[in-house]
């Protein structure tokens, strides 16, 4: 009786996949390639938004000019360059994702994409905590190391960063659902 039991399970695998089965690796699959164009948007609209941030300010004439833009900082520079590469990962990551709609069986491309979503959510996590540091900064300023708030001479550029940081930040989460729900995947081919 086990040993029936057990050539019966050895055929399952080795035959095709029952049809609700089937169904869930599909749409487990378009999920992840949703959540996948998700995260994209928005580290392209964080990335965007940053990097067209740029405001000048004249004080007394044409000729004193002070000026706000994200290379100034290199918590704002590390910001873009983090979101530039979960970027190109996620583009890149598109048709790895496309792949497995279409051959939901291969678990060692899904751990491949466990690993570096993972890595996807440190970098672009770290970018955002940078710049939301920098932001916090720039609108209540530090008195102890005499550090002043500029948000209220750079109201549009302030109002970019923080625009570029919620894009960021709601990446993060999608990075972060995109890691679960492979997590599942894997747990679920494995039960």
């Amino acid at each position: 009786m086990m040993k029936q039991a057990a050539a019966t399970e050895g055929n399952i695998e080795k035959g095709p996949l029952p049809p609700p089965v089937r169904r869930w690796r599909r749409l487990g699959g378009l999920f992840d390639l949703f959540l996948r164009l998700l995260a994209l948007s928005g580290t392209i609209a964080a990335l965007i938004t940053m990097a067209t941030a740029d405001e000048t300010l004249p004080i007394f004439t044409q000729l004193f000019q002070f000026e706000a833009k994200y290379s100034d900082l290199p918590a704002f520079t590390y910001f873009v360059i983090t979101n530039a590469i979960a970027g190109g990962y996620l583009v890149l990551s598109l048709p790895v994702s496309i792949f497995n709609i279409v051959k939901p069986r291969f678990a060692a491309i899904r751990m491949f994409m466990v690993f570096f979503d993972t890595v996807m959510v440190a970098v672009v996590t770290s970018g955002a905590a940078a710049g939301a540091a920098i932001v916090y900064l720039a609108q209540k300023g530090n008195n102890h190391a005499n550090w002043f708030a500029i948000c209220q001479q750079f109201d549009s550029f302030c109002q970019q960063a923080g625009g570029a940081l919620i894009a960021s930040f709601a990446a993060v989460v999608f990075l972060m659902l995109l890691v679960a729900l492979s997590a599942i995947n894997l747990y679920r081919r494995r039960a």
